[in-house]
């Protein structure tokens, strides 16, 4: 029995190198021969290897990272054209870059890069090995209540920096709150792929042992309640948070036996910019349950 297991904890140790190799040399070589070697088995024998435990065959899996890399440039860089795009995920013209991207995503690449869609993203991009991999990471946790003062965002979600930068003021002035001391929390009051963007609220949050005081800024005090949560890590700059919450309810909500109590969800900023870099950053998503 230990034999089974520890040749099992190999198998995957071998394919967690794999798919390591395959995300940091995303423009290298990544064919059959190339990533069996990496693993070390037969290159007869990988591609069915590969399809079996990551749910794609590997063609397809590099494709789709690169799609990824592609889709996360175009939505954040403005200078990044559809034809540098189109290069960087290792296609030789940007019309077959586009006829991918679009079967894949739904979307045309300039489309998307004008007004991005994570929703559809996050709902098409499913390699049954990534959402296994993430609602593994899912732990139930019993969050404390915990005292907060609150700046409401109201309207598009691109201009929430707008309103962090006000809260950071409020902070600098009132001496509350201090960054360095206190916890960083967000509250989405709605879903930003599907409220319209003027309707769309959200609470930027850090946490008080004190009564808030009364200013201009328009901050208030808040109550995050206590509860059993279901929380999970993502990583990587927020613009993007919806690949780690969408397979939450999509894949493991529906397993778990759990049920959702009636609290939006919320985050816990456990990185500070700009001391880490975005692709560095984490954050904790908190899911509240009954």
């Amino acid at each position: 029995m230990q034999a089974h297991v520890d040749a099992t904890h190999a198998y995957t140790k071998r394919f967690n190198a794999v798919l390591a190799y395959i995300e940091t040399n995303l423009d290298g070589d990544l064919s059959v021969e190339a990533l069996s070697r990496i693993a070390n088995f037969s290159k007869f024998h990988f591609h069915r290897q590969f399809a079996a435990y990551v749910g794609v065959p590997v063609a397809r899996y590099v494709q789709l990272m690169r799609l990824r890399r592609a889709a996360h440039r175009l939505a954040s860089r403005e200078f990044c054209s559809v034809l540098d795009a189109a290069f960087d995920a290792g296609f030789d013209s940007p019309e077959a870059f586009s006829r991918a991207f679009k079967r894949a995503f739904g979307t045309a690449p300039s489309s998307f890069r004008q007004h991005p869609n994570w929703q559809i993203w996050s709902a098409t991009f499913v390699v049954p090995y990534l959402s296994r991999k993430l609602t593994m990471q899912v732990q139930i946790v019993d969050f404390s209540e915990t005292r907060v003062a609150a700046l409401e965002h109201c309207g598009p979600p691109g201009l929430v920096n707008e309103s962090v930068r006000k809260f950071i003021d409020w902070r600098k002035q009132s001496g509350q709150s201090p960054v360095a001391s206190s916890r960083n929390f967000g509250i989405p009051r709605n879903n930003p792929d599907t409220t319209p963007a003027d309707a769309f609220r959200f609470d930027i949050c850090g946490e008080i042992d004190e009564p808030v005081a009364s200013n201009v800024y328009g901050i208030r005090e808040l109550v995050i309640p206590g509860g059993r949560c279901a929380v999970v890590r993502h990583t990587g700059s927020t613009d993007h948070v919806g690949e780690t919450i969408y397979p939450i309810y999509r894949d493991w909500l529906p397993a778990s036996g759990e049920e959702l109590r009636d609290h939006p969800l919320f985050f816990h900023y456990l990185s500070i910019f700009p001391e880490t870099p975005q692709d560095q950053w984490q954050t904790d998503i908190y899911i509240p349950l009954v």
